[in-house]
């Protein structure tokens, strides 16, 4: 009841406190105030946004299918302002920084009224700006829009980092100041500054690093390692002293990071696969850091120097293009596009360019004729000459041989038999299945007229990598998918049916046929000597001998390589067969050959085999057969009991103290009386092999076998 009051413990009070007709109104204006402040907020925050252009023009990183760094774009102005990548960044790093720079970082909405306090009556007691209090996001929304450190500024700086806190996760606000952050000259962002500085991506630091990599944006210019390396050391000491106060690190700790080396010089940042990664790391949109190609560091870079010493060996102005491609997945392993960036045309990638493919199209003139049921590879041509109409080609060695079949055709590379075969299959039709197949070729004048009859012999242009897709689609029983140059679109291509280029046994029968093509005058397939893995390839000269060309499958893989001139001027007698044929199979040599390169940038941790000191030879190692890898033994057939009749039996190779004791499956294997190990395996499959040294230390390799053929022809 109004007005009625009730005694307790010598209080009393009004059991209505409140006259809640005068409170709801007052209630209701206050919150529509509020609802109006957001919305003005609100406005303001779209009206106004916060300037991201700097993070959205910093450089990706492309780095190949295992993590090495292949290369990056600087920016406009020259700045290697590099995205930071979470995932690839030492998470102790990440904690340290925070431990100092911005303690309540996952907790704040951008401004942490705390430390803005206590920076203000530091700031009061020192009569000047000692401390700014400034958060992580804070300092993002400053190296977003650089001004004068202000109170003024600081006020637009707090607004600022309350939008990005609107607009980005924790996550994403950490990344943009890992990237933006200055470490010196033209090097902004933690990747940069670590690869440079140390030699390696910051997933892994020393705590040494890290502290110089807390302490540098503070006072970038100051503190540059390779300018003012005692000044860096100091500030690294006194960084670790605060993050031994701050309770983050111990003594020990501080002691042997203090007796880390300061780097003294900057790093050059490695450009593998330029063209190539340059390009995807281009494509990369927004906040995101890394593209993850699939290309193959250590191949690429032992390609790259093949591919210019072969541009050097013919000729001044010659380049050369050379793509490595994995069947399975259709994954670019290697992609050269010039003979080096100093040559004439050395900045064209070549393997994108549109040139002649020669006689390299006529497997898929065949392929069709077999398809389509005109032809077998018994059936018998003429190679005479022949008039087409108003067109009537010559062999190139201007010779013809009278009647021939498909496969010598083919294996010999006539002219007019191919041309005879494209007259049945119709030129517009081949060139149709080939579009729906996702290859288009260029005519010299447009599409002024139709798809006429030369194309068998090279009158019609296709990009290179184009020709690469259609022998990949060869050596996959002819189903053709598009190329995938990262990880993504590898998986991509592995779920993805493909589109039928013609059937599988028609494409079977060319890469049977192009298998028996004679190797280059002096050279034999090395390692893949045998007919089952024998490169299966064709070569191509255009007019002029402006383009040599070699394209090939073989391992389950598809290589093309391309000499010549980017400009396309004409050369003397450099033919497919002379000029790209023996990189070709230096190519497939490569392919099967051990690695001899350095490893590529990784980590600064050590590898597990040297968590423990040890002498230089006191591990076991095993070098043949390296683990993971398929291992071809030549046999002769089996024995009456199942098992293999191995010609030649694998050597195996380890590095340990002498003497070495191996075992496979577990079974110990004898020593023959040279004191080396041979191994006959008894059957095709998978196998276990451990080698133990005398010191005890051993090491395992899991490996396949399969057998190819022993009896045939060499």
């Amino acid at each position: 009841m109004k007005g009625e009051k009730r005694k307790t413990g010598g209080f009393s009070f009004s059991l209505l406190s409140f006259n809640f007709d005068r409170f709801i109104p007052a209630l209701v204006k206050g919150l529509i105030g509020l609802v109006g402040a957001q919305v003005a907020i609100c406005s303001l925050n779209l009206a106004l946004p916060p300037d991201m252009t700097k993070a959205e023009r910093a450089s990706a990183v492309a780095l190949d299918r295992n993590g090495a760094w292949l290369r990056a774009l600087p920016v406009d102005d020259g700045r290697w302002r590099i995205r930071a990548d979470l995932d690839r960044t030492d998470p102790t790093f990440v904690q340290h920084l925070l431990k100092i720079e911005d303690e309540r970082f996952y907790w704040h909405p951008g401004v942490d009224a705390t430390a803005v306090a206590r920076a203000l009556l530091s700031n009061l007691h020192a009569g000047n700006i000692v401390s700014g209090g400034s958060t992580i996001t804070m300092q993002t929304a400053r190296l977003l829009s650089p001004h004068p450190r202000d109170y003024g500024n600081k006020a637009v700086e707090a607004l600022r980092a309350l939008q990005l806190e609107l607009r980005y996760s924790k996550r994403d606000i950490l990344s943009i100041y890992l990237s933006l952050a200055p470490y010196g000259g033209n090097l902004e962002g933690v990747r940069a500054a670590s690869l440079s500085y140390f030699g390696h991506e910051p997933e892994s630091l020393t705590l040494g690093e890290q502290a110089l990599l807390i302490s540098l944006p503070q006072a970038p210019e100051a503190r540059r390692p390779d300018r003012h390396a005692f000044a860096a050391r100091v500030a690294r000491d006194r960084m670790l002293a605060r993050l031994q106060k701050a309770g983050a690190v111990d003594g020990l700790q501080v002691r042997e990071a203090m007796n880390e080396k300061i780097a003294s010089q900057r790093l050059v940042f490695p450009a593998i696969a330029w063209h190539t990664a340059g390009r995807l790391a281009h494509a990369v949109k927004g906040l995101q850091a890394t593209v993850v190609t699939s290309l193959d560091s250590n191949l690429q870079q032992r390609l790259e120097i093949l591919a210019a010493g072969t541009a050097k060996q013919q000729g001044p102005n010659t380049s050369v293009a050379i793509l490595v491609i994995d069947i399975k997945t259709r994954g670019v392993r290697a992609s050269v596009g010039s003979g080096g960036l100093n040559r004439p045309g050395g900045w064209v990638d070549m393997t994108r360019a549109v040139r002649s493919p020669g006689s390299s199209l006529k497997p898929f003139i065949y392929g069709f004729g077999f398809e389509d049921g005109l032809i077998a590879p018994d059936t018998r041509l003429m190679d005479v000459p022949t008039r087409f109409g108003d067109y009537q080609p010559e062999d190139f060695d201007r010779v013809f041989h009278g009647e021939v079949s498909v496969k010598e055709a083919l294996v010999n590379s006539l002219n007019v038999p191919a041309v005879s075969v494209l007259s049945r299959v119709g030129p517009d039709a081949f060139e149709g299945r080939l579009e729906a197949a996702g290859v288009q070729l260029y005519r010299p004048k447009s599409r002024l007229r139709d798809a006429g009859l030369a194309l068998a012999l090279g009158g019609e242009g296709i990009r290179l990598d184009d020709l690469a897709l259609l022998y990949a689609a060869l050596g996959d029983h002819g189903l053709s998918k598009p190329l995938a140059y990262t990880v993504d679109d590898e998986q991509q291509r592995l779920n993805d049916g493909g589109t039928r280029l013609m059937r599988a046994e028609a494409a079977d029968k060319i890469v049977a046929i192009l298998r028996e093509t004679p190797p280059p005058a002096g050279r034999l397939p090395g390692p893949l000597m045998r007919a089952g893995n024998r490169p299966a390839f064709k070569t191509g000269t255009s007019y002029g001998y402006r383009d040599a060309l070699a394209v090939g499958v073989a391992g389950g893989y598809a290589v093309m390589v391309w000499t010549g001139r980017p400009d396309g001027g004409a050369r003397a007698d450099q033919t497919g067969r002379e000029a790209a044929a023996p990189l070709l199979f230096d190519v497939f040599d490569l392919l099967q050959a051990p690695s001899q390169l350095p490893a590529p940038l990784g980590p600064a941790r050590a590898p597990v085999a040297l968590k423990a000191l040890n002498g230089p030879d006191s591990r076991a190692s095993i070098l043949f057969p390296p683990k993971n890898t398929t291992v071809y033994v030549e046999a002769s057939g089996s024995d009456g009991a199942g098992n293999l009749k191995v010609v030649r039996p694998l050597k195996l190779s380890a590095r340990g103290q002498r003497p070495v004791t191996w075992y496979i499956d577990g079974q110990p294997l004898a020593a023959d009386g040279n004191g080396e190990f041979s191994w006959l395996p008894r059957a095709e499959g998978f196998y276990d092999l451990t080698v133990i040294d005398a010191a005890g230390h051993s090491d395992k390799s899991h490996v396949r076998v399969k057998a190819i053929d022993g009896t045939g022809p060499q």
